[in-house]
């Protein structure tokens, strides 16, 4: 399965373990300090649940790793990233579809912040 960066496609580097998080976890049961990674499922590219558990779990202090895993797409990829996220993880089948060069037109995500437009940043 590819993983998706800034950089574009990449090969899985992690060895360690991975907590696996279902979209629906409540963060306030999570004790992530230990964790070195966290991969948050997406079982849909329309539930954006994963993305507020995202930013949550980094309002909360995790410094891990942070993967999205399932049904992202390239047109969520810096909403994923501005959210939290260190990489999103794909299957095949949607590499295909959605080559490289439409994830990376969006990997300057930090470009078109609105949020940071609006403060004045």
């Amino acid at each position: 399965m590819p993983i998706v960066t800034d950089t574009g496609f990449a090969q899985d580097t992690h060895n360690g373990p991975i907590r696996d998080l279902p979209p629906d976890t409540a963060p306030e049961t999570l004790d992530a300090s230990s964790e070195d990674m966290i991969r948050i499922d997406f079982p849909s590219f329309a539930d954006g649940r994963g993305f507020t558990l995202a930013r949550l779990l980094r309002l909360r202090g995790f410094r891990g790793r942070l993967r999205a895993e399932g049904h992202v797409i390239a047109d969520q990829y810096a909403m994923a990233r501005r959210a939290g996220f260190d990489e999103v993880e794909i299957d095949e089948a949607l590499a295909a579809r959605q080559p490289e060069d439409q994830w990376l037109a969006r990997a300057d995500w930090q470009a078109h912040d609105y949020q940071s437009r609006l403060r004045g940043a």
